[in-house]
């Protein structure tokens, strides 16, 4: 993918992302809510907060890969510093590493 088709794709993740974000951030249960609603708000308010906590780590990405394009290491994992393939960072515009060290990077998460 070349620099400026990654930077576009990028930006408009970010942009998506900040408006998401802002959206379920700026939701506020109402406050005359009839007490058999109160469970089902805490969930909701508790699938927000998590789909939030999501997007947040999403932006942290798109704005890393942003500054590796910056930086001239875009397209390369920080890892090994092998090629990441054309498909993924099609799929995966934000992605950082290749598939290999992805897979053990996951591997070391949970």
């Amino acid at each position: 993918m070349d620099t400026a088709t990654a930077r576009t794709r990028l930006e408009d993740m970010l942009c998506d992302l900040d408006r998401s974000i802002s959206i379920l951030t700026g939701q506020h249960p109402g406050f005359d809510m009839h007490p058999a609603d109160a469970g089902a708000s805490l969930t909701d308010a508790d699938r927000a907060e998590a789909a939030v906590e999501a997007m947040e780590r999403q932006r942290s990405a798109v704005l890393a890969a942003l500054l590796r394009l910056e930086n001239g290491a875009y397209g390369r994992c920080v890892d090994c510093g092998q090629p990441v393939s054309e498909g993924r960072l099609d799929a995966r515009p934000d992605a950082a590493r290749c598939v290999i060290c992805q897979g053990k990077y996951d591997k070391t998460q949970h």
